[in-house]
């Protein structure tokens, strides 16, 4: 099955996601625990079935451990946000990046720390590109 695509997750499913991409793998009592440090108190049973839906959506995968289910990410935030921002792109802006990001600094001026790190980060795609030829 495809993956869901993390910016069409609820906010219990985007929770515990988050909760397993922070501690690596975890059964449902340890991200039910964690959870409940958020100030999120929830039935098992509830941390369960939505960690069955992410797996059946791709997002998770588990391996047995005793008689506990350790689930595990499929990919990482880094790749799950990329994929995100990607069909955003597409969507809302016909795929044009440069257009999204004039949008983004328009409605929002960056710091003089953002502004020099979009600098760092063009200067690197600049050098990677021209290593590639």
């Amino acid at each position: 099955m495809d993956k869901k695509p993390i910016d069409q997750l609820g906010k219990l499913q985007g929770a515990i996601m988050e909760a397993v991409w922070l501690l690596g793998q975890a059964t449902v009592h340890e991200v039910r625990d964690h959870l409940r440090k958020k100030k999120k108190e929830l039935a098992y049973t509830t941390v369960l079935t939505a960690l069955q839906r992410l797996e059946k959506a791709g997002l998770l995968k588990h391996r047995r451990s005793g008689k506990s289910h350790v689930y595990y990410a499929t990919r990482t935030r880094e790749q799950a946000g990329a994929r995100s921002v990607q069909r955003l792109v597409k969507s809302i802006f016909g795929g044009d990046r440069l257009l999204m990001l004039q949008h983004l600094l328009a409605d929002d001026p960056l710091s003089k720390g953002e502004t020099a790190e979009l600098r760092n980060l063009i200067d690197r795609k600049r050098r990677e590109k021209k290593d590639a030829k």
